[in-house]
């Protein structure tokens, strides 16, 4: 790879650890780079995944202090996360590459219309919260096999399922999510690893970029105006879903 490719693919790590840790949906900024940067799909997806890995728990770890009186009872929504994870991930490499490259414009386009809606969403939570179950565990494995399989808008859907059924209060509700999504990626990324969809040194660039990304957005996310991060993701999710179907 070309040294400025590295340095692209760095600074979209950067942005993409960021959004993360604040919002979710990091991957429709490096998802579209890597494979701009000529990776094949299945691979760009297991790159994307170990790149992005270490900004997650550098995420989770600006949180330490919302998660600090919670670990027990994230004990098995960690768990489900992890079993999950390393479902979605062993779905990719199992299934031929013509499901994944076929499904992904839809996932990301679909990624891009929950993070639109995201208000709404929050917002029938809080109307509806009441009626929520208090297992969190069945969620967050779903939602993990989701995030192995590619990840997309996986903060978005576990957002919202913790303010359902976890926590009411955002804050501790996004740290559970950068937790829950860390492990989900980092087995992902393990099972990738295993089978040789990651280029690593693409993925050293991505991460050289998500982990102060990640920490960073970590600690700033309460000051961000939601409105323009959420506008510019949803631009961005809707330039790569336009890029993928043209492309592929």
């Amino acid at each position: 790879m070309e040294p400025i490719t590295l340095v692209l693919l760095a600074c979209a790590g950067l942005a993409a650890g960021f959004i993360n840790a604040a919002v979710g949906s990091g991957t429709l900024i490096t998802y579209p780079a890597l494979i701009a940067a000529g990776i094949a799909p299945i691979s760009a997806n297991g790159t994307n995944t170990a790149g992005l890995s270490p900004g997650s728990f550098a995420s989770a770890w600006a949180y330490r202090t919302e998660l600090g009186d919670r670990m027990a009872r994230l004990r098995w929504p960690l768990v489900a996360s992890v079993v999950g994870g390393a479902i979605g991930a062993t779905l990719v490499v199992s299934l031929p590459e013509r499901v994944f490259v076929t499904i992904v414009p839809w996932l990301v386009a679909t990624a891009t219309v929950l993070i639109a809606v995201q208000p709404i969403l929050v917002r029938k939570i809080g109307e509806h919260r009441q009626r929520g179950a208090h297992s969190v565990w069945p969620w967050t494995g779903l939602i993990g096999v989701y995030g192995g399989y590619f990840g997309a808008a996986q903060g978005i859907m576990l957002m919202a399922a913790l303010g359902l059924v976890y926590d009411a209060d955002t804050q501790r509700s996004n740290g559970a999510k950068n937790i829950l999504a860390s492990a989900a990626n980092i087995t992902a990324a393990v099972v990738f690893a295993i089978h040789g969809d990651v280029v690593w040194l693409a993925a050293l660039a991505i991460a050289c970029g998500s982990i102060p990304g990640g920490y960073v957005g970590g600690r700033v996310a309460r000051r961000l105006p939601g409105q323009v991060l959420r506008g510019l993701v949803v631009l961005i999710g809707i330039g790569a879903t336009a890029y993928l179907v043209l492309h592929h």
